[in-house]
């Protein structure tokens, strides 16, 4: 899947609660304290991410990013506030300028937090004062977790296979040797035996992921006031041989991707397929012991031939839950969570059950919640919706007031009913949030929900942020298409404005009503434009059939909703259908082509193009994960002669001469998902048939543009491709 707003894991970052009003409001003026947004603001925001509730409930940690845009870096410190709201946060660790210090967790005790800072893992005193470096590994450690009786560390470092059954000191001199002579070496070339050699954004390098495990203790000190000594022992590599233990595709993670048992004796984790990673997506819970030493696992889910993931025990041990599809080889399939009785080591005692079979929802990320079941999050309806689930019930939807658009990053102490999490929306960055469930909201009945961060709240209430509108369009099969509108900051009714049209990326994604710092569309509607932003077929959050329908038809019905979307935003009286422009990146890089290729095209007077899909055919041999390629066209290039071919815009590539609609052209050297053979031979296309166009290309990025100066660029350019052809504001 192509994801234009995040990476492979759909989180559609959407609503908790909507509020649907009619796209004829009235005007929308700039109050005399604020002002349409900059692009430089999109960096003065600070970043919140990664939040984690403490095991008494009583405190969450978090990370807050700091972008420095004329140094060209990004600084990430850590946070600390009480749940009660009643004190201001804390910053609880110092960071050098350009470090990042990242994925908090809790000592089961509450008294350490465990982090990531410099490729290695750390941990601080909740009180703060100086962070205890705890590993010092050459391959680096990352997603560090504590066990239930914090007696272990289990964490990611990313080594060669051939040296990791061989004990630590000598892999690890091993690992760092291979690192150091392919540095040194004058020749760089590359060598691959098998499928995956490069993910996303990077080359494999013949390396695995796997997971290891750290014991380390705390002598006492006689003294209260003296500090506690760290005592670590020496790193064991748990998951040794030639598999990654951990997903290498974002779709398949669950944010929690392994974790200890109960009786702090196994490690139960999400491991890639054994077999036919680069086009199968069979990924597996597997299970081994804290010293296993072999590469064989033991395999939890062998029954399903399809993805399960992220397993999470209840607080008591007593059942584990994970996420599981049904369909194999399907990336987009409905994630439902299954539930399975089990023993304190991960035994599992019973037969795996669904806990919403019948329910038309797919599970995002979900958490164990003491004493309620489970709270997990949905795409519903362009919203991402809380929901809570025990045995023998059917889904209930929480009502969270005031929590904007999107809820995510859940996280659950062990003995209270709360939980921690981000919540955004399209006009506000994301903040941190505190869910309580044994505290009633006397308006609604639901959950108390509290903001706790407000780290943004200076920077917002100087900007003039217009709230997102949605509407809904009839399409073919009876059914119709969610759509946000976004009118300009000043915006008046009795003007014309042109419009930009933005496609999502996917196809199996959403707009929603949520926060990026990739496509915002804020910043996009400040240059003085309406934003239509539609979710046609294919779309998430509107039941499985509607996301299903794009599969192997992306030139059939999701472009005639999108057709249907234009034609009823060119009938709204506040238009100018002389100024309609489009963009999109990924999925929506390839709709852009499809629209230059076909009628279309002929009501937009430019397009901005991401990262795109160009030729099916060439795409398949290039791209990094099949599995996608394959599904969606029904099987292999030379087992379907024409599928691929069908939908592909190159095919048609001769209709552009007619329309001429000047495109301009982003990609990037190290996009390895719509790889950039793609932009090139669209480029070169618009450039032999002399289609006005530009290309853009950025030699350092992926399939997204995130380094600070980068983006601004990227902004400034896009910005000025459509001032140049539709040019903003209302006349």
């Amino acid at each position: 899947m192509y994801s234009l707003i995040e990476p492979r894991f759909r989180t559609a970052v959407c609503a908790v609660l909507l509020f649907f009003v009619g796209v004829a409001s009235s005007t929308h003026a700039i109050a005399a304290d604020r002002r349409p947004m900059k692009i430089e603001d999109l960096f003065a925001f600070k970043r919140v991410s990664g939040p984690r509730i403490s095991p008494d409930g009583k405190q969450v940690v978090y990370s807050v990013g700091s972008v420095d845009l004329e140094k060209n870096k990004s600084t990430i410190a850590l946070w600390i506030v009480a749940t009660d709201g009643k004190t201001p946060p804390k910053q609880l660790t110092k960071p050098e300028e350009g470090q990042k210090h990242t994925g908090p967790r809790w000592s089961p005790d509450g008294m350490r937090i465990l982090f990531e800072a410099g490729g290695q893992l750390w941990v601080v005193a909740v009180e703060g004062g100086e962070p205890r470096q705890i590993t010092n590994i050459a391959t680096g450690a990352s997603s560090g977790i504590w066990s239930p009786d914090g007696s272990h560390i289990a964490f990611v470092s990313s080594v060669y296979p051939e040296f990791s059954e061989k004990p630590f000191a000598e892999s690890d001199k091993l690992n760092k040797v291979k690192d150091d002579e392919k540095e040194k070496s004058p020749v760089k070339a590359k060598v691959f035996t098998k499928l995956f050699f490069r993910h996303w954004d990077h080359y494999v390098d013949g390396k695995r992921e796997h997971i290891f495990v750290l014991r380390v203790g705390y002598a006492k000190h006689e003294s209260p006031s003296a500090p506690d000594e760290l005592q670590k022992a020496t790193p064991h590599n748990v998951t040794p041989g030639d598999r990654d233990a951990v997903p290498t595709s974002s779709t398949f993670s669950s944010g929690d991707d392994f974790t200890f048992t109960p009786d702090n004796k196994y490690v139960l984790f999400t491991a890639v397929p054994e077999k036919n990673e680069a086009w199968s997506t069979n990924y597996e819970i597997c299970r081994v012991t804290i010293t296993n030493s072999s590469p064989k696992w033991e395999t939890l889910t062998a029954d399903n031939p399809a993805a399960d993931s992220g397993p999470q025990f209840r607080a008591d041990g007593k059942q584990l839950a994970w996420r599981a599809q049904k369909k194999p080889g399907y990336e987009a399939d409905k994630w439902d969570i299954v539930v399975a009785d089990v023993r304190p080591d991960g035994t599992l005692t019973g037969k795996p059950v669904p806990l919403f079979p019948e329910v038309d929802l797919s599970c995002n990320e979900f958490t164990w919640v003491s004493g309620l079941g489970l709270a997990f999050t949905v795409d519903e309806n362009g919203a991402t919706a809380l929901y809570h689930v025990d045995h023998g019930r059917k889904p209930l939807r929480q009502s969270l007031p005031g929590f904007g658009g999107f809820i995510g990053s859940l996280s659950a102490p062990s003995k209270v009913a709360d939980l921690g999490c981000t919540y955004a929306s399209m006009n506000a960055p994301a903040e941190v949030g505190f869910i309580s469930f044994w505290q009633k909201n006397p308006e609604t009945a639901g959950p108390v929900a509290r903001s706790l961060s407000r780290a943004n709240t200076e920077l917002l209430a100087q900007l003039d942020l217009p709230k997102p509108e949605s509407v809904e369009v009839p399409v073919e099969g009876g059914v119709k298409m969610q759509m946000w509108i976004l009118k300009p900051p000043g915006f008046d009714p009795k003007k014309k404005w042109p419009v930009v049209y933005l496609i999502h990326g996917g196809p199996q994604g959403a707009w929603s009503d949520s926060w990026s710092f990739r496509w915002n569309p804020q910043i996009w509607a400040a240059q003085g434009y309406v934003i239509a932003m539609p979710n046609p077929r294919g779309s998430t959050g509107f039941g499985q059939k509607f996301t299903d329908e794009i599969s192997g038809d992306w030139g059939g019905k999701c472009y005639r909703d999108l057709v249907a979307g234009i034609e009823f935003v060119e009938k709204l009286p506040f238009v100018d259908i002389n100024r309609l422009a489009t963009a999109g990146a990924s999925f929506g890089g390839y709709m852009q082509n499809w629209f230059a290729v076909n009628e279309i095209a002929k009501k937009f007077k430019c397009q901005v193009n991401h990262c795109s899909v160009w030729n099916f055919e060439s795409m398949w041999g290039t791209t990094e994960e099949l599995w996608f390629d394959e599904y969606e066209h029904g099987g292999l290039p030379w087992e379907v002669p024409g599928k691929y071919a069908e939908f592909s815009p190159h095919k048609k590539a001769v209709n552009m001469a007619k329309y001429k609609v000047p495109m301009l052209v982003i990609h990037n050297d190290l996009d390895f998902r719509c790889p950039i053979g793609q932009g090139h031979e669209l480029f070169t296309t618009l450039q032999r048939l002399g289609v006005p166009s530009r290309m853009v290309n950025f030699p350092d990025e992926g399939h997204w543009v995130v380094k600070p100066r980068n983006s601004q660029y990227w902004h400034q350019e896009v910005f000025a491709w459509l001032k140049a052809y539709a040019p903003p504001g209302g006349k």
